[in-house]
């Protein structure tokens, strides 16, 4: 039989194939591993998985990659991420080593406020340019799937031409990138006395805007006290829900306002942050199927004294993911890999659960799983090769990448020298 790409002498194959669903608490650490592995991929897709030498014998293609003994894993699919700006924010970090609170530097007019004063006045080609550099990293770390969201325009021109960049970068990049519109971010300064003008012009004015345009495919926001609460919230989704949108949500992130539970009503696909969310909240999300999605780096970077609790999550039987969130001020982080050691180090995620939680549940978050997230015969053939012991490796290790080879639809899009 003919295939395009075989890949041959996988030492251990983590397939995550199980039940053709998320996997749901502790399901989370049955990996599925196949030794030996080789991997047929004809058409972007894997045609089927089996024995190395049965790949070889069964299949002849124009390209045979040689794993070497290397061990591989589905691709990272990072659901929450922020890459559209055009300056970092490591003043604000030197800040919080200070002590100044998230909130106190938004209230003074940084954090995401300053990000959209240089958003604005970008030229859309260097935010491409530079949101470009920024995901080809994430490429080396192992990603082949990310969500990358607007959020630093608040208002309808800024917005759109953030999504323009998304939507150039889904055609220039090998990898694929799902749009977010985030309009809901933060009341911009223009509106900062006026709250219920902003909530009137998103849902009168950008959610028809880039519905029409069918430029974005979730509508999130950023829900807490100091940003939009749960009536301004409700109106915003059901709005963005009426004009085809799917739903997400920021939520719970400082403290336990609800957010969770209003996820759970508005039917979102994924909840973000969690870092505060009650039990209540966190069992109306099971109960909804909505998928908590964690963001440990984050957590990390503002050096909270306390985490999301994944390890209650898992035992509740909830799908967990996780995600760098990288962006320019409080998460300035690429790195899949070391968002996976987080989560087993302060949220008590075993190594195998983080795996999932950064493949399979994630694909889930961005209502993808049944094409990406795990290997198996029929989804795109989005692989890892690392040169790594074993799974438990990758977040014990700290630092440089092992990371030997990253296939998108079964093409090599990086390659360690």
């Amino acid at each position: 039989m003919n295939a395009e790409v075989i890949i041959v002498n996988i030492s251990h194959l983590v397939t995550l194939a199980y039940n053709n669903t998320p996997h749901y608490g502790k399901e989370m650490e049955e990996s599925a591993i196949i030794t030996d592995a080789g991997i047929a991929v004809k058409g972007g897709n894997i045609i089927e998985i089996n024995d190395s030498k049965a790949i070889r014998d069964k299949y002849l293609a124009p390209e045979i990659i040689d794993a070497e003994g290397k061990i591989g894993t589905p691709g990272f699919v990072d659901c929450h991420t922020h890459p559209v700006f055009i300056h970092t924010r490591e003043d604000e970090f030197a800040l919080r080593l200070q002590g100044k609170s998230y909130v106190e530097i938004s209230r003074a007019g940084g954090g995401i406020l300053k990000t959209i004063q240089t958003t604005r006045n970008a030229d859309e080609d260097l935010l491409l340019e530079l949101a470009k550099k920024r995901i080809l990293k994430m490429m080396q770390l192992g990603t082949t799937t990310l969500e990358a969201k607007s959020g630093y325009g608040l208002n309808t021109p800024s917005e759109l031409k953030q999504l323009r960049v998304i939507k150039r970068l889904q055609e220039e990049l090998p990898i694929d990138i799902v749009p977010t519109f985030l309009g809901a971010h933060e009341f911009p300064a223009e509106y900062r006395n006026n709250h219920s003008g902003y909530v009137e012009l998103l849902c009168k004015e950008m959610i028809p805007a880039i519905a029409e345009q069918g430029i974005a495919e979730f509508c999130d926001i950023f829900t807490e006290a100091h940003t939009f609460n749960l009536e301004d919230s409700r109106k915003i989704l059901s709005c963005a829900r009426e004009y085809g949108l799917k739903l997400k949500m920021h939520c719970d992130e400082i403290e336990p306002l609800g957010g969770a539970e209003l996820a759970a009503e508005m039917k979102c696909v994924s909840a973000d942050h969690l870092g505060s969310a009650s039990e209540r909240g966190i069992e109306a999300l099971k109960k909804a199927g909505v998928i908590p999605v964690l963001l440990p780096a984050t957590l990390f970077s503002l050096q909270s004294k306390t985490y999301a609790n994944a390890r209650l999550m898992m035992d509740m039987g909830l799908p967990v993911a996780i995600a760098t969130d990288f962006n320019p001020g409080s998460c300035n982080c690429d790195s899949m890999q070391f968002t996976m050691s987080l989560a087993c180090l302060q949220m008590g995620l075993t190594p195998p659960a983080s795996l999932c939680a950064a493949t399979l549940n994630a694909a889930y978050a961005l209502d993808r799983g049944k094409q990406i997230g795990s290997l198996e015969a029929g989804k795109k053939a989005d692989i890892i090769l690392w040169d790594i012991p074993g799974i438990n490796f990758i977040p014990y290790h700290l630092g440089s990448s092992y990371v030997d080879r990253v296939l998108k639809c079964g093409k090599t899009i990086y390659k360690a020298n």
